[in-house]
């Protein structure tokens, strides 16, 4: 497997994950703002990431809210 590079697009606020460099040949939409690019085969190649910025920070907030409320569960079990 390739090494997978990242490239990040400031003011389209864009984040692109390429897994490889074969052409692209399709694309299914994962969720609104992520879109996966497959090669003829339909194998994955890269990876977009739309409004970059918030998804990251509301990604990174709610798995330390996740993180933060299972270690208060398991201190009063």
């Amino acid at each position: 497997m390739n090494k997978i590079k990242m490239a990040y697009f400031k003011e389209e606020d864009v984040i692109h994950l390429i897994v490889s460099d074969e052409k692209e040949m399709g694309s299914i939409e994962i969720s609104p703002n992520i879109t996966a690019e497959l090669n003829e085969k339909g194998e994955l190649i890269g990876i977009e990431i739309l409004n970059a910025s918030e998804f990251l920070r509301d990604s990174v907030l709610d798995d330390a809210q996740a993180k933060l409320l299972n270690l208060h569960v398991k201190g009063h079990v």
